[in-house]
């Protein structure tokens, strides 16, 4: 696994890493057959959200905060406030019927 941004973050993104691999792992898992019904892959996908929440949620808050403070630390944040300006992201148009742009 990679180093984070800064030194002092790197030991709470491979804590992070670990936890949320473990997590994916276990989401991947074929849990529902593919005959579910939409309301079994919500109920699923609520539950494992829930549980990334209870096991992983934590330390990817405190991950986070150290990246920002890091970010603003090294000077970065004005740099990415300047990108965000010159190149805001937009929202994605509507999807259309058939996967093709409607013409008009």
């Amino acid at each position: 696994m990679a180093h984070s941004l800064s030194e002092q973050c790197t030991p709470l993104k491979r804590e992070y890493d670990t936890c949320f691999n473990a997590w994916f792992e276990g989401y991947l898992e074929p849990a529902l057959s593919t005959s579910a019904t939409s309301e079994q892959r919500s109920k699923y996908s609520q539950e494992k959200a829930a549980e990334y929440e209870q096991s992983c949620g934590k330390i990817w808050m405190e991950y986070r905060k150290c990246v920002q403070k890091a970010v603003k630390d090294k000077g970065l944040d004005v740099l990415l406030d300047q990108a965000r300006e010159e190149n805001p992201l937009k929202t994605p148009p509507p999807p259309s019927s058939g996967g093709h742009p409607v013409s008009s």
